[in-house]
């Protein structure tokens, strides 16, 4: 009896709760079995517990316990969930009786680990390779990045006769989608029709994630569109837990894979559909829903659906916390995001990140610098996006020193190796701050001549500050790295050849302005603002705006004595015409 309530708890997640019993089982002096003590050794495995589990162990050497094949392989899986790779590798090779899970477990730890060699040589040496064996060596390859591999190792599967299960199936449309073989994801999705587990909730949903990254969103519609279970509601009882969880899962993908080919309204619509029929809402979900409205500058939909996750109770995470900060602060209401921040009572790296890189955005440096030092001082550890919003403050506020000193923290300090955007975060700083002279070596003091970013960044603060001769020598650079690359780049080019005036760069002749007022993105997304009478106008641009522009929404905001606010520069300006 005690062993039968001690498994059932093991496997229905309950370790702590197995743990207690056990202790009760031992003080009423009954004495374990090897079912037992698997189910416990299970238990300590999942809660990390090496202590617990090498003392179980020991016991059972000390007293003669004769370990089979299924206690021992609990023992190993101990071992190597708690890290201890020596003490698993020397009971694998020398002592246990082993079976095909045996060899799973050991090729499965050194996969976890990166010990790619070693797995290969363990999944050669096996006499035997279940389908579970083929599996797990696929991929551990493809989530260690080695598709190519993994993809080749699939082949030597079906050559073997080793039947593919739904498992493999996800896996191989997994690889389809990284490797971008359309005609073989095809193949596997014929296959699975014609041995009939399309209705598998994993198998589907692996084939909408597939075609929904390949760009085919009528396909992934088609796959969906053939889902045999009834979209479950509350009130259906009947539905088993799992199946509910496959459904959301596969309407999840979809809403996600129309956010990612850019089909917003087709997301949004589905999204409608789901809240209708009382599909439930995962955290991926809502995170993809409240990206996209924040992406689209959807504010009011973005509100409704922060509405509606209040209302049905849904229990907020910091991705949830992180994704609606981002969401508000590119709408321009930094006080629904710091109101966010302010309610989730769990603030870990991704929510600091999020509020922080918001005020940076938005020219608030000094507010973002003193949110980050005061993240630094509750004991949270930056990361590298976390420093790429400290130095885009630093840069937006103009403070020279300030971004200096946190650039060279996450080097030395917290030993981040910068990236291209942190490179970039500078040369802007350099060049907001009128240092241009400190750009050119910070260039080859940090070598990334090589990258473009580098010198698009330099060439604007050229630009900024009509430093001709500097800009001619940057755009050269520029050229020598993208020679095709179109845009700024042709215009300098064409500027050069017509005898080199400079000057002309930034000036539009008086009628070339009427005609390229039909093309100005900023007075068009005006004009459209301006259909919804008596509606505040948010106008968010992440760059420059020209002075001729300035001079336009001045005009039509009095002629038509509307409110605007326009976001300049990542600096928030209130404009109104009354």
């Amino acid at each position: 009896m005690w062993t039968i309530m001690i498994s059932g708890f093991a496997q229905n997640g309950c370790s702590r709760g197995a743990l207690g019993l056990f202790s009760e089982m031992l003080e009423e002096g009954v004495v374990p079995n090897q079912f037992t003590f698997s189910s416990i050794l299970k238990c300590c495995s999942s809660l990390n517990d090496l202590r617990m589990g090498k003392a179980i162990h020991g016991w059972l050497l000390c007293n003669g316990i004769d370990v089979d094949v299924a206690l021992g392989n609990s023992i190993l899986d101990l071992y190597v969930k708690c890290g201890v790779f020596h003490y698993a590798e020397g009971l694998f090779e020398s002592v246990m009786e082993k079976d095909v899970v045996s060899w799973n477990i050991m090729i499965g730890a050194y996969l976890r680990i990166g010990e790619m060699e070693k797995s290969l040589d363990l999944f050669r040496r096996l006499p035997f390779k279940d389908v579970a064996t083929w599996n797990t060596i696929i991929d551990g390859h493809a989530r260690n990045g080695l598709e190519i591999t993994a993809l080749n190792l699939l082949y030597q599967m079906v050559e073997s006769g080793t039947l593919m299960n739904q498992i493999t199936f996800s896996i191989a449309l997994v690889l389809v989608s990284a490797l971008s073989v359309l005609e073989l994801g095809r193949q596997i999705h014929g296959r699975i029709l014609r041995i009939g587990i399309r209705n598998d909730g994993f198998v589907r949903n692996s084939l909408i994630d597939m075609y929904c990254k390949c760009g085919l969103m009528e396909k992934a519609s088609a796959v969906f569109q053939g889902l045999a279970l009834d979209s479950p509601t509350k009130q259906n009882s009947v539905i088993d837990c799992d199946e509910r969880s496959a459904a959301s899962v596969t309407w999840s993908s979809l809403v996600t894979g129309y956010i990612q080919n850019g089909r917003l309204e087709d997301a949004f619509k589905l999204f409608y559909t789901m809240v209708c029929k009382r599909i439930e809402l995962d955290i991926f979900t809502l995170t993809s829903i409240i990206s996209a409205c924040g992406n689209a500058g959807l504010l009011e939909l973005g509100q409704q659906i922060h509405a509606h996750i209040l209302k049905i109770g849904h229990k907020s995470d910091v991705f949830l916390g992180s994704s609606m900060i981002d969401m508000y602060a590119k709408c321009g209401r930094l006080d629904d995001a710091w109101s966010i921040f302010i309610l989730n009572n769990v603030r870990n790296i991704v929510l600091w990140t999020s509020i922080i890189s918001c005020y940076a955005s938005h020219g608030q440096g000094h507010k973002a610098i003193w949110l980050f030092e005061l993240m630094l001082n509750e004991g949270i550890r930056p990361n590298e996006v976390t420093f790429v919003g400290v130095l885009t403050a630093c840069s937006h506020a103009g403070l020279l020193k300030e971004g200096c000193k946190y650039f060279n923290l996450m080097k030395e300090g917290y030993g981040i190796k910068a990236s291209v955007e942190h490179f970039t975060c500078m040369i802007d700083l350099f060049g907001r701050s009128g240092r241009l002279d400190m750009i050119t070596d910070f260039i080859h003091k940090n070598d990334i001549s090589h990258m473009g970013a580098v010198w698009k960044a330099f060439l604007s603060s050229c630009q900024v500050h009509k430093n001709i001769e500097m800009a001619k020598w940057v755009s050269e650079k520029l050229l020598e790295l993208e020679p095709l690359e179109s845009g700024p780049y042709i215009l300098l080019s064409n500027t050069c050849a017509t005898n080199q005036k400079w000057e002309e760069l930034q000036d539009v002749e008086d009628e070339q302005k009427e005609l390229l007022v039909g093309f100005h993105s900023e007075r068009l997304a005006v004009a459209y603002g301006l259909h919804s009478c008596g509606t505040l106008i948010w106008d968010m641009r992440n760059l420059r705006v020209c002075m001729d522009y300035h001079k336009f929404i001045s005009y039509v905001y009095y002629l038509l004595n509307s409110d605007t606010i326009l976001n300049i520069g990542n600096v928030g300006v209130e404009t109104t015409g009354k």
